[in-house]
């Protein structure tokens, strides 16, 4: 009987050891495959994307840089964030509580670093199709750059302040030796909530109902002739299959990202005292994470120059000489 109690602790040789909650069984190992599958496939298409924009010179968009961007934080989120969380099915902590701190720390950078890359990838895609005319001078590559680096340095000042707490004392929250907890309070949960959910929500939408009319008042003109010469008018079907063609990703984006993130903030919220130890380990933190493997399809398996980067990729193209000049749009 002792033996058995030994063995449902965390640390059989501590009387101070957390219990284990799972025990191994066929189910356990059902879920650890899918999840490790998702890990790798989340590692595998961003890799992809980041490896794609980053090698062939024509992809050096400002655009491209954002989507860039995005997938180094999916990425990291894939190589880091996942492959814990499937540690923590057995409620057992064993990496001390140092890599404890920096695994919420990296869980929050990663969730608001990818948050604000979606905004900013909205604002771009909403300049270009309400004010295309000014696009080229409004969106340079630098502008772009010292976006992605604010969004970044903010993500991390965030992060830094949501868990300063634990920061100075890694293991002031934890009962028992092999626990990983976090307690969040009140007025930090609020500010979370609203900086990396409802804040970026109501801008995409806002943008997103703004294409919308654009894209409405392009059709109405068109079917009213109200182009004068042929120009304009292939200038305006130009403009309306693009706005149409933005407006049904950024629909497909904001779906998914509710879909996604709606079942963890309501966890978040409705735990008692947001401990984020407790509510954030299960379906709600996965469905989160798993934005991160949807994110390469949303954004890039639409555009037919990511299945000719990936071709050359997988057939080793890109290391042949005079491979980054290659022609993908």
């Amino acid at each position: 009987m002792e033996a058995l109690e030994e063995a449902e602790l965390c640390f059989p040789q501590l009387n101070t050891s957390c219990r284990r909650t799972m025990n191994p069984n066929s189910e356990t190992t059902i879920i650890y495959t899918v999840l490790s599958f998702i890990t790798l496939l989340t590692v595998v298409l961003n890799l992809l994307v980041i490896i794609s924009i980053s090698h062939f010179r024509q992809l050096h968009t400002t655009t491209n840089l954002l989507l860039l961007s995005l997938a180094v934080a999916d990425f990291l989120v894939g190589l880091l964030q996942m492959p814990v969380e499937i540690l923590l099915f057995h409620d057992c902590w064993f990496l001390g509580d140092i890599i404890c701190v920096v695994n919420y720390f990296l869980g929050f950078l990663v969730i608001s670093v990818s948050v604000g890359n979606m905004v900013l990838i909205s604002v771009d895609r909403y300049i270009a199709i309400c004010d295309p005319m000014f696009y080229s001078t409004k969106v340079t590559l630098k502008r772009v750059q010292l976006c992605v680096y604010l969004c970044w340095i903010f993500s991390a000042v965030h992060s830094t302040w949501i868990l300063r707490d634990v920061l100075e004392q890694p293991s002031r929250y934890n009962s028992c030796y092999g626990e990983c907890v976090v307690i969040i309070n009140f007025a930090e949960g609020v500010v979370d909530l609203v900086v990396t959910f409802l804040g970026p929500i109501v801008v995409i939408i806002l943008l997103y109902l703004r294409v919308f009319v654009v894209v409405v008042s392009q059709a109405r003109a068109m079917r009213s002739h109200i182009a004068a010469t042929t120009l304009q008018r292939s200038e305006t079907v130009k403009a309306k299959r693009s706005e149409i063609k933005a407006a049904r990703t950024l629909g497909v984006v904001v779906a998914v990202f509710l879909l996604c993130s709606c079942p963890y903030y309501c966890f978040t919220v409705a735990a008692e005292n947001n401990l984020v130890g407790t509510a954030s380990t299960g379906l709600d933190i996965w469905l989160l994470y798993f934005n991160s493997c949807l994110n390469p399809v949303i954004y890039v398996f639409f555009y037919p120059w990511f299945r000719k980067a990936i071709k050359h990729i997988t057939t080793l193209q890109i290391l042949q000489p005079g491979s980054r000049d290659t022609s993908l749009l």
